[in-house]
């Protein structure tokens, strides 16, 4: 039922966005400052499960109950090993039933009829394009940050908390998923395909690669703050960046992340509610952590530029 899958990635959504006020209304309060070692156990809790590496608290000044749940930040590469592998089997998949006839597995198939959709209409033919440009957008998209996480970041000895790591972990599974499961399961069965390209899939790839270029380079930036000229590491300390979208927001490259996501919603054509859904999600996913880096930088640097937004160029 794509309703029902697309009322759980809203819920998810809303919840991002509760975090999103709360942690602002925590940080407006006298003394409040939204450290993770104050405000009593749930608010440090709280903290403790939205922040992660560099806006996080000092090791030592979290209670050491928490610091049991923490695993290394660098760990983020696991979740692009994963999307690119379980990504890359549904694209497969999706490739397989589109061109060749090929019926997906039965478990698929039962997941499928229990979230996905079953019936047949008028436009399947380029639903099941859109489906598939967007699953090898997701694909590229995980491999060129797992790329990225092995050669290019410079990775500190920041944490983040298991549950953010296993939220990570099963959310390109899910993700991928959820584009599968907006092309009904009986689509091109004995029928000739044909790869019907329409505009919307033309301006949805060339935002996707508007957007990727920048984040990569927003993303080479932070990594030459931590490098010589010669590409060795020789700090692993934070600096203010410069350069690209930085000149307007602190994380540019949760800015481009956004974008991306709406590339694919362009891609499906704009008139898909689920994925707009999707994209409200890693809106509201994506503001709070921005929100917490601009703070880590405006607490850090006394000179920190002043004109900067957290997210949004002259918005937010």
């Amino acid at each position: 039922m794509p309703a029902g899958l697309g009322a759980a990635w809203a819920l998810l959504a809303a919840a991002f966005l509760a975090a999103l006020l709360l942690h602002r209304a925590q940080a407006r309060r006298p003394g409040g400052g939204g450290d993770s070692n104050g405000g009593g156990t749930a608010s440090g809790l709280f903290q403790d499960l939205i922040r992660y590496g560099k806006t996080k608290s000092g090791g030592g000044q979290r209670p050491a109950w928490l610091r049991r749940f923490q695993v290394p930040k660098r760990w983020f590469t696991h979740f692009y090993v994963v999307s690119v592998l379980w990504n890359g089997f549904l694209l497969i998949e999706l490739f397989q039933a589109k061109f060749l006839g090929a019926a997906r597995p039965p478990w698929i198939q039962r997941l499928h009829s229990a979230f996905g959709r079953d019936l047949q209409n008028q436009n399947t033919d380029r639903e099941h394009v859109s489906a598939l440009l967007v699953l090898l957008l997701l694909w590229l998209h995980s491999f060129r940050r797992l790329a990225e996480c092995l050669c290019t970041s410079v990775f500190s000895n920041g944490v983040i908390h298991i549950v953010q790591y296993c939220f990570g972990l099963g959310y390109y599974i899910v993700l991928g998923a959820t584009v599968l499961w907006q092309v009904p399961i009986n689509v091109s069965r004995g029928k000739e395909s044909s790869m019907q390209i329409c505009w919307y899939h033309i301006i949805g790839i060339v935002v996707y690669v508007w957007a990727s270029l920048h984040q990569h380079r927003c993303l080479v930036i932070l990594a030459n703050l931590r490098k010589s000229k010669s590409g060795k590491v020789i700090s692993l300390s934070h600096s203010i960046p410069f350069g690209d979208w930085f000149e307007r927001v602190s994380c540019p490259h949760y800015f481009a992340e956004l974008l991306i996501y709406v590339s694919m919603a362009i891609t499906f054509g704009l008139d898909n509610v689920t994925w707009w859904f999707v994209v409200t999600y890693v809106l509201f996913n994506q503001a709070l952590a921005a929100v917490l880096c601009h703070e880590f930088y405006q607490k850090k640097f006394t000179s920190y530029p002043k004109h900067r937004k957290a997210f949004i160029p002259f918005v937010f």
